[in-house]
């Protein structure tokens, strides 16, 4: 399908990963894309290669002058942005019960990347955006229900579910704004977490964890529907029926 072909697509965290699946997905529909991190430039650089309108932007979402840079990048490529999808996240895996190790540290960088980081990004792609657009943002199960990496992370998503709902009223009618919950997914970042894999694969209706191209595939499902917006798509396998 070439559905989004003439269209600009911006996916931040996108040199691996779920944001690198979801970028290589609207590619793959005819978009251009704007690849981003934070690190990981020559990664980010050889995905935006292999696509076949693409270009690497690299921007630390936490800076809200670089949220602006990279917008302005995106338009300057491009001349528009259609779809923004706020993939770029941050975590630490600490023990519920281990309050102590929830340092304000850990709190600020999981806040100002999970949160703010949308915030500012948003705030940025709004401006540039026409009538039709959409903003996506990819929170998860663990702001819905408590469960996942840490209690700073948890919190960070519930936030960023809440933010959602107060953009889509906000912007509509002219921008959409809609988010993907995934559970489990299966990336470089969880690939050791092998005790909550198999508690995923047994317990999950559909008994698996997820890949990153099903969080691409909600995400190209989302853009297309243009009577949504507002919703939190939870995307994982049945887990927290």
């Amino acid at each position: 399908m070439d559905d989004f072909s003439g269209k600009t697509v911006i996916v931040t965290g996108s040199a691996s990963g779920i944001g690198e699946a979801v970028a290589r997905g609207f590619a793959g529909a005819g978009a251009s894309v704007v690849i981003n991190s934070i690190t990981s430039r020559d990664r980010g650089t050889k995905v935006a290669e292999s696509l076949p309108s693409a270009i690497y932007i690299q921007a630390d979402i936490t800076d809200e002058d670089d949220c602006i840079r990279l917008v302005s990048g995106a338009t300057d490529a491009f001349g528009r942005v259609d779809v923004l999808v706020n993939n770029a996240g941050f975590t630490e895996v600490i023990p519920y019960r281990d309050l102590d190790a929830a340092t304000d540290e850990i709190w600020d960088r999981i806040w100002r990347t999970n949160v703010m980081g949308t915030w500012y990004m948003s705030r940025a792609a709004s401006k540039a955006m026409a009538s039709g657009s959409s903003i996506i943002n990819i929170t998860s199960v663990a702001g819905l229900r408590a469960m996942g990496s840490s209690i700073p992370y948890g919190t960070s998503k519930a936030a960023l579910n809440q933010m959602t709902v107060f953009l889509a009223k906000a912007l509509g009618p002219d921008i959409r704004v809609n988010a993907v919950a995934p559970g489990l997914i299966d990336t470089d970042w969880t690939a050791d977490w092998d005790e909550i894999r198999n508690t995923v694969e047994k317990t999950a209706p559909l008994r698996r964890s997820g890949q990153p191209e099903d969080v691409a595939e909600a995400c190209l499902g989302i853009a297309r529907s243009s009577y949504m917006t507002g919703v939190v798509v939870k995307l994982d396998g049945g887990l927290t029926l």
